[in-house]
């Protein structure tokens, strides 16, 4: 499909000014007629196949080219739709960069170079986290692949039946000197170990709240304190009146009206969020009353994780640098390897949990778990899987799931030391890490091999990609570009920008910015130290001119413009309010990223949404996170 738009021209102009600044970078390998001779392949390619072959053909080989950095599989470009170097199974465009890192026959180079390795890699994987509206059958894909991963776990159900069956056996045998099968002592060990972990929990001992997402009963921000349905499921184990009322005289004043509300399991819902240019990520939206208690459960879980001496060096929920650190050191001597589950918050099933967890902690954590789940189409579906993505409870068990299981069949303590474990982003020593993709595999997880590295040079984990020492991670586009002012496009683009002129892309940032100048006026530069997000550089004619003298903090302040997101006040009932008055404050001591939320790529958006600390808490106001609006005030 031919371009036929401004937003198709855009992207090829932004992929030439990609083109000249990586070649200009590289001119030892180039000269003038290979530039021209490339950026004409491309720009004919891209106008014959369109935006796909930005989201899907480039980023096809550039995964193919992590694959032989990683030792795995040579590079072919043939078999990949790309003409090949003449007595080479390189590719021909970009082919003076491939030389100097992969042999003819696609294996790596013995003293390959990093910074060819950035460039190439800039090139084929910009355009790959594209958000482009999905189809209709990407989204039945999706679906399909959630409802088929149930099935699975269905028939995995007696396996777990008859391994808890032998462990249990095992306590028995094991006094009169049989030794039990490798997975049973595994098995044994990984329990021992959450039986430590829990020892001194009290999963009582909570501080419920509401998250900022959405809900499956559809409650708007302020509605999610006026109860109207609270499982009987729930209020066994966290009664009513205790986690659900501001006080007593919150029972007694409301009594009439707690008597209407009901004790329904309500079903969680499925929803569809952008992901990339491949297609949709599927959420689960928990119910309510379920959202209440896990954020609560979830956030002392994180509590104690990143407290406890077992699992404080070990495991992380709000601190990725750990894993970034071991990627990039593993890519350089090759002790570590990157392991990275496929559908892992989906393959933790019910009877994974039950069969590790202690079962005063699992009684609690089943209390909270939305059992069923509705999709799209209206079916509601029983879950087998603990808890889908979306659930606030689901990061937390995942990862304590993998590090015990991992820690119990470690061999020594060097290697129990050494293992690193953010969600599914798991870090290992190389020496263990096929065992280790075993071990899991024996529980029911299902390893991601085209992201695992477990050789060669290269390493990946938590949105860092390594290649020999060296940070080779590519400035990725998310946020489609929008030719009218969107505060998502605005904020977005400008990090995009200034990521781009941090690795010295000056003709791409430049285009970047013109188009920023044309569609939003005067932006701020980072000279000007105003507190606002602003550009690297920005010519002088092109910042914001309106200024005043501001005379209590004795400097000039700039009109210039902001992204927030919007303040509602909506008034509810006083018992209501001061319920929310506990949550917000009773629980500001703990831990300030969600539990549920897994950030891998946090550099894109860190200043997206301005956030006004100077402004007191208010039990009426609300911050709306869904939507978001651009602003000029003076700063």
């Amino acid at each position: 499909m031919a371009p036929n738009n401004r937003l198709d021209d855009r992207n090829e102009s932004i992929i030439t000014a990609l083109l000249h600044d990586v070649i200009n970078a590289h001119g030892l390998v180039f000269n003038t007629r290979d530039l021209k001779l490339t950026v004409k392949k491309v720009s004919s390619r891209l106008r014959a196949e369109g935006i796909g072959f930005l989201t899907k053909t480039l980023p096809h080989l550039g995964k193919a080219f992590d694959k032989a950095l990683a030792g795995d599989t040579p590079l072919n470009a043939a078999k990949l739709g790309f003409n090949s170097m003449p007595n080479s199974k390189l590719p021909k465009l970009f082919g003076e960069l491939f030389r100097n890192v992969l042999q003819p026959n696609g294996e790596l180079l013995q003293h390959p170079c990093a910074n060819s390795v950035k460039a190439i890699r800039q090139i084929l994987l910009v355009f790959y986290k594209y958000e482009l509206p999905f189809t209709d059958e990407q989204t039945q894909t999706v679906i399909d692949r959630f409802t088929k991963t149930e099935e699975d776990l269905c028939t995995l159900h007696p396996c777990f039946k008859d391994l808890e069956a032998r462990v249990a056996n095992s306590y028995q045998t094991c006094l009169v000197g049989v030794v039990a099968d490798e997975q049973v002592e595994v098995t044994r060990r990984a329990q021992q170990l959450l039986k430590r972990l829990f020892a001194h929990f009290d999963p009582k001992d909570i501080y419920p709240r509401h998250g900022p997402g959405t809900v499956a009963t559809k409650q708007r921000l302020w509605g999610k304190y006026c109860w109207t349905n609270v499982s009987a499921r729930i209020t066994d184990m966290y009664p009513f009146d205790a986690y659900f009322c501001a006080s007593l005289g919150h029972v007694c004043d409301s009594f009439d009206t707690f008597k209407g509300v009901g004790e329904l399991d309500l079903p969680a819902r499925v929803i569809l969020v952008p992901k990339d240019s491949r297609g949709p990520r599927l959420i689960s939206c928990e119910p309510v009353d379920f959202q209440w208690i896990q954020q609560g459960l979830g956030r002392a879980i994180v509590q104690l994780v990143e407290k406890h001496r077992l699992t404080r060096d070990n495991v992380h929920f709000t601190d990725q640098s750990p894993n970034q650190v071991g990627a990039i050191y593993g890519s350089e001597n090759g002790r570590y390897a990157t392991l990275d589950l496929n559908e892992a918050s989906d393959r933790v099933s019910v009877d994974l949990v039950r069969l590790l967890f202690p079962e005063n902690v699992f009684t609690y954590l089943m209390a909270c778990r939305s059992s069923s789940t509705e999709l799209p189409n209206g079916e509601v579906i029983e879950l087998q899987k603990f808890a889908p993505m979306g659930s606030c409870l689901c990061f937390p068990i995942l990862a304590l799931t993998i590090w015990a299981i991992l820690t119990a069949s470690a061999p020594d303590a060097y290697t129990r030391e050494r293992i690193l474990v953010y969600g599914d982003d798991v870090i290992v020593p190389t020496a263990q890490a096929v065992d280790a993709m075993k071990q899991l595999e024996s529980y029911g997880l299902k390893i991601n091999r085209d992201k695992s590295c477990i050789s060669g040079l290269f390493r990946e984990s938590c949105g860092t990609d390594a290649f020999n020492g060296v940070n080779v991670t590519p400035v990725r586009f998310r946020t489609v570009w929008s030719s009218t002012p969107s505060p998502s496009s605005y904020a977005s683009w400008l990090k995009y920008a200034n990521h781009l002129y941090d690795r010295k892309y000056f003709r791409t940032y430049d285009l970047i910015v013109a188009d920023l100048l044309a569609l939003y006026g005067p932006i701020a530069s980072d000279d000007m130290h105003l507190a606002c997000p602003s550009l690297r550089e920005v010519p002088d004619c092109s910042k914001p001119k309106r200024r005043r003298w501001n005379k209590n903090l004795q400097k000039f302040e700039y009109y210039v413009t902001e992204v927030k997101s919007p303040v509602i006040n909506q008034e509810i009932d006083g018992w209501s309010m001061l319920l929310r008055h506990f949550a917000e404050t009773g629980s500001s001591h703990s831990t300030e990223s969600p539990a549920g939320i897994n950030t891998k790529e946090p550099s894109d958006f860190d200043l997206t949404l301005e956030v006004n600390l100077d402004v007191p808490f208010s039990v009426r106001s609300y911050t709306s996170r869904r939507t978001s609006l651009l602003v000029r005030r003076w700063r």
